[in-house]
């Protein structure tokens, strides 16, 4: 059954977070349930958030509601069976540059211990990405 994989045990890393507040734009804030609190990068391209999972897993969907303005252009998600390895790419993907939460389906041959989304440029001219909602959906093996 497909359902979230990211938990508290996930661990999650952002490439910046804006003005370095991370009481106010931290990355705890895409996966907080609230629809007032973000993570909100700093300037700069190419920006990215990297989960690692406890278990390896199959991932089917990433969800992500983006700010209108601040959103990924050129959009990559790479991934890794174990820690040990390197990164491959799975998917391009090009979002809309809206404020309603967008599935983007993800067809990975391999079961996935590590991923990360790339953020290669962004719709805000200073290269700032914001996320409202972040969520990973599969199955874990």
């Amino acid at each position: 059954m497909t359902a979230s994989v990211v938990n508290t045990g996930t661990n999650t890393r952002v490439s910046s977070v804006l003005n370095r507040d991370v009481k106010q734009f931290g990355k705890k804030f895409m996966f907080d349930g609230q629809d007032e609190t973000c993570w909100n990068s700093d300037q700069g391209s190419p920006q990215w958030v990297y989960l690692e999972f406890l278990q390896p897993c199959c991932v089917q969907d990433v969800h992500i509601q983006f700010q209108g303005g601040f959103v990924g252009k050129e959009c990559c998600i790479e991934g890794t069976h174990s820690e040990a390895e390197e990164f491959t790419k799975l998917m391009e993907f090009y979002p809309e540059d809206t404020n309603k939460l967008q599935i983007f389906p993800v067809n990975s041959s391999f079961p996935i211990k590590s991923m990360k989304i790339l953020f290669l440029s962004s719709t805000d001219f200073f290269g700032r990405i914001t996320i409202y909602k972040l969520d990973i959906l599969g199955t874990t093996v």
